[in-house]
């Protein structure tokens, strides 16, 4: 009997790897499964990944973009276009305000920023502007998270302060991705797929963590649209308390007793989500899944984004936190 399985590929293997860069490759994927995949991923890489940027500058003085200020050598729009350039890495889901104060004359640049303790300025040598005058420089920015590119317009609706400046922000922290496909044999056929992806980040994520943080997005989408939604129609509504019953139980199934034993250094999150959970003394999957969300939001330095990563990572074991 013929085997009409398709085959599975590789798992990704290092190529090159740097801090901020990364080359990776997928081997053994179906014919013309390495351009499916290859397109999908390069997409979710550029358009998913949360990151940190300026959506809002305060300068003093200064009511509109198409300004100019006396003893700056830069017009407003060119300090903007600046200011854009900057990386910021935010530890917290909370929007930051940052500001700057120097004396000139001064080249002043993203180093000269006081920040809070949740934020990280990972392109402290970009130029800002160039101070000619004797006068003080003053600079007020919003930072926060976010996803993909926002315009300027979307944070215009928000209330913000006379002469508050929006900017287009962009989040992800992806420079560059790009992929590449070429054919390789497996067994007697010579055009399965070989997949080559390169990445390039910000430095606020790896490029590995980019990849991998891709395909779990890819997975989770998919999972999400499996199956068949199916209409109740008006002579069977009366049996929807027992269908419910039914999905109530299927979802209550036992829980395979070993992986509950499984340690939470194996479920491969973060290593700041994981210190924290084991300064709580939570060091097992079993004692994960007993609480609920407001119980871990309740742990100190946790916050959303470690949450976020919690049930991603017991979504992939089948397993939910505890119901509130």
């Amino acid at each position: 009997m013929s085997d009409y399985h398709i085959a599975l590929p590789s798992k990704p293997r290092i190529v090159t790897e740097t801090e901020r860069s990364g080359t990776y490759e997928i081997d053994g994927l179906y014919p013309g499964y390495g351009f499916t995949l290859g397109n999908s991923l390069r997409r979710i890489i550029l358009s998913s990944l949360p990151g940190a940027a300026v959506t809002h500058v305060k300068i003093p003085g200064v009511s509109h973009e198409f300004s100019t200020i006396e003893g700056v050598k830069e017009d407003v729009v060119t300090m903007l276009l600046n200011i854009r350039k900057i990386r910021f890495s935010i530890l917290t889901d909370d929007a930051q305000t940052i500001t700057l104060s120097v004396k000139g004359p001064q080249t002043v640049t993203a180093a000269d920023f006081k920040l809070p303790g949740q934020v990280e300025v990972l392109s402290p040598e970009q130029h800002i502007a160039e101070v000619t005058g004797k006068g003080v420089f003053e600079l007020e920015v919003r930072a926060e998270r976010g996803l993909g590119y926002v315009p300027k317009e979307t944070h215009q609706k928000e209330r913000v302060d006379v002469g508050t400046i929006a900017l287009d922000a962009i989040f992800s922290p992806i420079r560059r991705v790009n992929y590449e496909v070429e054919n390789m044999r497996v067994g007697d056929r010579t055009d399965f797929n070989r997949l080559r992806i390169l990445i390039e980040t910000d430095g606020t994520i790896t490029p590995r963590e980019a990849l991998e943080s891709s395909i779990e997005t890819m997975i989770h989408q998919l999972k999400a649209i499996i199956g068949f939604k199916e209409e109740l129609v008006p002579d069977m509504l009366e049996h929807a308390p027992a269908s419910k019953s039914e999905v109530h139980e299927e979802k209550s199934a036992p829980v395979d007793s070993e992986m509950l034993k499984t340690r939470i250094s194996e479920l491969q999150l973060p290593q700041r989500v994981e210190a924290t959970l084991d300064a709580a003394s939570i060091r097992t999957v079993g004692g994960l899944v007993r609480k609920r969300e407001d119980d871990l939001l309740a742990i100190e330095g946790l916050g959303q984004k470690g949450l976020q990563d919690i049930k991603r990572a017991l979504s992939n074991l089948g397993l939910t936190l505890r119901a509130q």
